[in-house]
């Protein structure tokens, strides 16, 4: 999957002098080389992450792990960039979805981060491990019956399954009905793909979690989001939406990442075809080599700093390439580097991700469920030609394209419809302000297997 470049010259598509794009199709044919380049200029280089969004990167694994654990110099709070104070970014740019501030964890710091997190961490708590492997199986065996039995036996399993479990996982998790679930798949996943769908894709995903947050408080159920509603800190309606776009578009892109890169390996990488290693070692060999969150974590120095000889800037962003620092030449070149040493996938310091057992617990069972179910499941292209989407943030698969003996569907059904199902179903029926016309149909088909309707 990596590509050999002769990083002794700027990679093809990247200039000699200024800032690096990360947005281009080049960027996405090779990372490691951008990132390969970005090191002559130290721990970190400059950067655009959009056309117009000037970043300072840090590559360096060490680097990355200082500003992650020392938040009175570097905050989170966007409120302070200057650009867009000073009216330098576009206001239609993709990356202010991604990277303008919003009143919830990830873009807090001190007490209301504290205040914040509590809500997000008491919430998750509340999800029931072995529960959440039986709907991972659920989601799994109803979207392995939608292409098993395909003529000809072939499948993209980006689009067939990797995109998709992880949405219902979540929208299960957090108590979607069917009509909001078909608006939070299209705006999750229209933030994170970038683009001029990105602002659209947001104010859409904003409107399904208002309602959302509305329907909850009126009638809780047992999920995630009647939780954070019940909690002792009392989040307002809009600090409420705010933490579900997090944790929502921040679980489930890169869960779509971590599922698909794993299931690649796996199939098309020779040390996984006899018993030497499992399902487990490719999902931490992607959480290591192809962080999901590629590039992110943005901070905000409270004064000029400097860093390996280059100076960041006070309210200039500071982004964390995960991917960059865990193939950090001086750690992975090191054997003895890496002991006591963890990847940053799931960042570090006091905004480290809350959700990496769940994620981990996801991520393994929906591999395990695919390789179960189709046993002789294959690549039909070579390994190292998988191609890969040109957006900064993520590390993620364009396609994913498998072929196997069409199998008939399986049986399992639920006992008995769940309390989200059935909500879902007299949602469906009471409210309008249907989802986009592209993309809608997921979670609402699948309530409909669920449930045998």
């Amino acid at each position: 999957m990596s590509h050999q470049t002769d990083h002794r010259q700027p990679p093809p598509g990247c200039p000699a002098h200024g800032r690096v794009p990360l947005y281009t199709p080049e960027f996405g044919e090779d990372p490691d080389g951008y990132y390969a380049h970005l090191r002559q200029f130290g721990a970190s280089g400059p950067v655009e992450m959009a056309p117009g969004v000037e970043a300072e990167l840090v590559t360096n694994y060490s680097a990355a792990l200082q500003i992650l654990q020392n938040p009175g110099t570097f905050v989170r709070d966007a409120r302070r960039w200057r650009a867009l104070n000073e009216g330098r970014i576009p206001a239609d740019s993709p990356a202010l979805p991604m990277m303008a501030h919003r009143p919830n964890a990830l873009f807090s710091d001190g007490a209301d981060h504290a205040r914040l997190r509590q809500v997000v961490t008491d919430g998750l708590s509340t999800v029931d491990p072995h529960r959440l492997g039986r709907h991972v199986e659920q989601v799994a065996d109803y979207l392995i019956d939608q292409f098993s039995s395909r003529p000809g036996g072939r499948a993209d399993l980006m689009v067939d399954y990797a995109q998709q479990l992880p949405l219902l996982i979540f929208g299960e998790l957090f108590g979607c009905p069917a009509d909001i679930g078909d608006r939070v798949v299209f705006g999750v996943t229209g933030i994170f793909e970038g683009g001029p769908e990105a602002e659209r894709a947001n104010k859409v995903l904003g409107e399904a979690l208002h309602e959302l947050v509305t329907l909850k408080r009126r009638s809780p159920g047992d999920d995630v989001t009647s939780h954070m509603l019940k909690h002792s800190a009392g989040l307002n309606d809009g600090e409420m939406v705010n933490q579900l776009v997090t944790l929502l578009s921040g679980g489930t892109a890169p869960l779509t990442s971590l599922i698909s890169t794993g299931i690649a390996l796996v199939l098309g990488d020779d040390r996984y075809s006899g018993t030497q290693l499992l399902v487990e070692d490719a999902v931490s060999e992607v959480l290591w080599k192809y962080a999901p969150i590629a590039n992110y974590a943005v901070h905000y120095p409270v004064q000029d700093v400097e860093l390996d000889g280059r100076v960041l800037r006070a309210d200039a962003p500071v982004v964390i390439s995960f991917a960059a620092a865990n193939t950090d030449p001086a750690v992975a070149a090191d054997p003895w580097a890496l002991r006591g040493r963890a990847h940053l996938a799931f960042g570090a310091g006091p905004h480290a991700c809350p959700a990496k057992d769940p994620a981990v617990l996801i991520g393994n069972a929906a591999i395990e469920k695919l390789l179960n179910r189709l046993t002789d499941i294959t690549l039909t292209t070579d390994f190292q030609s998988l191609t890969w989407q040109p957006t900064p943030w993520s590390r993620t698969l364009t396609a994913l394209p498998v072929r196997f003996t069409p199998t008939p569907p399986s049986t399992r059904r639920t006992a008995a419809p769940t309390q989200e199902a059935e909500a879902g179903r007299a949602g469906a029926a009471s409210r309008s302000a249907p989802a986009p016309a592209t993309k809608t149909t997921r979670w609402s088909a699948f309530l409909k297997w669920l449930t045998g309707a």
